[in-house]
């Protein structure tokens, strides 16, 4: 059995918004908007990736945000070829970095709040 990665699917407040900032900000294109099962939603491509995007159902209790620790999602990593811009854009957007560019073994990484606080990092390897 061989195993791929396929798409990361994430519940959010504000569907508009979040959409605007994939592809207004992360460049991604949208593939349609759509319903995941009685909640209003949309697909996207982020290079290669698909990233699915919904509101909370009727019947669905939300509890806590993406601002909150909690076992099961962490963050969503994207590869950059330039962070140091990259992190200059982004800020330069409103958005913040509790982690600004940093070199570790392999790899420079960095770390930022997008919309509803979904944690983000970039990351440009060595």
């Amino acid at each position: 059995m061989s195993y791929r990665f396929h798409h990361v699917h994430i519940v959010c407040k504000d569907l508009e918004k979040m959409v605007r900032f994939f592809t207004d900000v992360l460049e991604a294109s949208l593939i349609d908007k759509r319903k995941f099962g009685t909640a209003d939603g949309a697909s996207l491509d982020l290079n290669g990736t698909t990233i699915n995007l919904r509101v909370a159902r009727e019947d669905e209790e939300m509890l806590g945000d993406a601002s909150q620790s909690t076992y099961g999602y962490n963050h969503i990593g994207l590869e950059v070829e330039d962070i140091e811009r990259a992190h200059k854009d982004l800020t330069e957007r409103g958005f913040s970095f509790f982690m600004p560019p940093t070199d570790i073994p392999d790899l420079k990484i960095a770390f930022f709040k997008g919309p509803e606080d979904i944690t983000i990092e970039l990351c440009q390897p060595a």
